[in-house]
């Protein structure tokens, strides 16, 4: 066995310390500015909600003086997965997570507490695990203000049920709180649901597909429909369009969109729900800053994940038809009434 001279010992010892301070000085230097760095993970940009969120996040951010770091999975949770252990590995504070699929983001949360790094869970609810802090829209109150405009257009009449993702936990609070007022009118029999189906990745296309086949089933006997969000009513009413069916059978959105808004104007879509990207992007780097800083968010609620009761901050989402949409979409500064007025239609590729 060969004896390594004590010299070299003492060469590596002194490559290591000298090593150790470059990094430590890195380190400081890399938080001199007095920023707060905060990791953020988007499941899509492929829905105009989720590019609006980006943006006024990264708006927020910058007026914050926060050093804000974006990944965007796809759609792909093995993708998330490596893209959070990329933010964690560059030191960062908090990490804002959007899951693609709720129950294997609880591994991210694990790892992300593992190193200190707190979460928080925004806009989609990460299930099974211990999250930080839970922001989003009051989701179960969206299904409600969808369910409640809805059964009040169609008291009676052969129901349509679409819900989001399998993978996305906001779905089957969306469901939930529509199914609470829809329910009672099918218990009465005044209703009927020929149709109950979730849509994969809330692809407009696939929403599509599930209408078209309601509709052959049915013989186009569809008196009103349960889209989820605005991408899927635009896949419902084009399947709808097909038939000279558009603009006679309701149909719901949620997310404000302005392919949806220019469709209310149009009479094609029903209605939609607001939920203003704007406060909830200020709110997420708000409350990351405060948790960066060992700080408590002011919380307005828990909701449960599977796990613990998760503290929480929710919004109040608002129902937008066309007897309103000027006043909350167009006034608020949120769209372009130029744009929204030029009843151009958005075509679903399929």
């Amino acid at each position: 066995m060969k004896i390594i001279p004590f010299r070299f010992w003492i060469i590596l010892v002194v490559i290591s310390a000298t090593a150790a301070l470059f990094l430590s000085a890195c380190e400081q230097d890399r938080r001199s500015d007095g920023k707060t760095i905060v990791g953020v993970s988007i499941p899509t940009q492929r829905e105009e909600g989720w590019v609006r969120n980006v943006q006024r996040m990264q708006d927020e951010a910058k007026a914050q003086h926060v050093d804000m770091r974006l990944q965007i999975s796809d759609n792909d949770s093995a993708r998330q997965l490596a893209q959070c252990e990329n933010l964690l590995a560059q030191n960062i504070d908090v990490l804002i997570l959007a899951p693609h699929d709720a129950a294997a983001a609880s591994v991210i949360v694990e790892k992300a507490h593992r190193v200190g790094v707190k979460v928080i869970s925004f806009d989609r609810l990460v299930t099974n695990a211990d999250v930080d802090l839970y922001i989003t829209f009051d989701n179960e109150k969206v299904g409600e203000i969808q369910g409640r405009y809805l059964t009040s257009k169609v008291p009676k009449g052969t129901y349509v049920v679409l819900s989001g993702a399998p993978t996305d936990n906001n779905s089957k609070m969306f469901r939930g709180g529509a199914m609470k007022m829809i329910q009672p009118f099918v218990d009465r029999k005044e209703i009927k649901i020929v149709m109950d189906q979730a849509v994969k990745d809330w692809q407009p296309a696939e929403a599509m597909k599930l209408m078209e086949n309601a509709l052959t089933a049915n013989s186009n006997n569809i008196d009103g429909v349960l889209a989820p969000n605005d991408g899927t009513a635009g896949g419902v009413i084009q399947a709808l369009a097909q038939q000279k069916l558009a603009g006679k059978i309701p149909v719901t959105g949620q997310d404000a969109e302005m392919a949806a808004a220019k469709r209310i104007v149009e009479g094609t879509q029903t209605m939609t729900v607001f939920k203003d990207t704007r406060e909830l992007a200020k709110k997420a780097i708000e409350v990351a800053i405060l948790l960066a800083e060992g700080k408590s968010p002011a919380i307005n609620g828990k909701v449960f994940n599977g796990k613990s009761d998760i503290p929480a901050l929710l919004l109040t989402p608002v129902a937008v038809d066309r007897s309103n949409i000027d006043q909350v979409l167009i006034e608020s500064g949120y769209l372009n009434r130029d744009e929204v007025y030029q009843q151009k239609r958005t075509s679903v590729k399929r």
